[in-house]
């Protein structure tokens, strides 16, 4: 069998429309982009999160209002009850096995 180059270049011919088609196709699936989608509820937690995170430190109200009392003498605490609630967190927290 003999080929000539008018053979020659119709096989070249083919050869290229199927290495394109091949590249257009790879092309094709590596064309999209990852997608993120986040829940209601991880929306809800991520403003929690905001929230606590610009919530100062300190509540200066209520630090204020007790500096005040205890400079005025007005401050006063009930040592029965300053007892008991020790008491019981002692004995929440396991330390305490009576």
């Amino acid at each position: 069998m003999r080929i000539g180059m008018g053979t020659l270049q119709q096989v070249q011919q083919l050869y290229n429309s199927q290495t394109n088609a091949s590249k257009t196709q790879k092309e094709k699936k590596t064309g999209f982009m990852d997608q993120l989608q986040i829940s209601s509820a991880g929306k809800d937690i991520q403003a929690a999160k905001q929230a606590v995170n610009d919530a100062p430190d300190i509540r200066e109200d209520v630090v204020a209002s007790i500096k005040e009392r205890i400079q005025n003498g007005t401050y006063s605490v009930d040592a029965g009850s300053f007892a008991d609630r020790l008491f019981e967190k002692y004995n929440n927290s396991g330390m305490g096995n009576f």
